[in-house]
């Protein structure tokens, strides 16, 4: 059962990175071991070519898990990525992207989950990443 909701997640961004309170990426759900986050279009994420960009994508799978790891263990602002491996799989369109984050393993020190990124409206994945987040001792 998730400790945190939606709402938990925002608020939590909010006072913790305040420097992203203009942030592109919003928490649309979460649920058992799952999260969904939205990475709203904008032309600063373009690269030559008209397409989103790489670390537009990392970023955006980065915070799905973040968001998927934290509704589950509560707000442990010190877990941190300690890896991330993505796939680009096709061009995505110039929209928002939705990243879907699922929790493979959630133990005590380390959380393993994969992201699987679409353009909104396709329903071919643009990108697909695996994220391995540490978890600090006594949280």
């Amino acid at each position: 059962m998730p400790k945190m909701t939606v709402e938990d997640l925002e608020q939590f961004l909010d006072a913790h990175f305040p420097d992203m309170a203009q942030r592109a990426v919003s928490v649309e759900r979460v649920g058992e071991n799952f999260a969904r986050v939205r990475l709203r279009y904008h032309d600063r994420h373009l690269r030559p070519g008209g397409t989103i960009a790489g670390p537009s994508l990392m970023m955006l799978a980065d915070m799905a898990m973040y968001m998927a790891l934290l509704a589950m263990i509560g707000p442990v602002a010190l877990a941190v990525t300690t890896n991330l491996n993505i796939n680009f799989l096709r061009k995505p369109a110039q929209a928002d992207v939705i990243g879907e984050c699922k929790l493979l393993k959630l133990g005590k020190r380390l959380a393993v989950g994969e992201v699987t990124m679409y353009s909104e409206g396709d329903t071919e994945p643009v990108a697909h990443a695996t994220v391995t987040y540490s978890i600090p001792a006594g949280r």
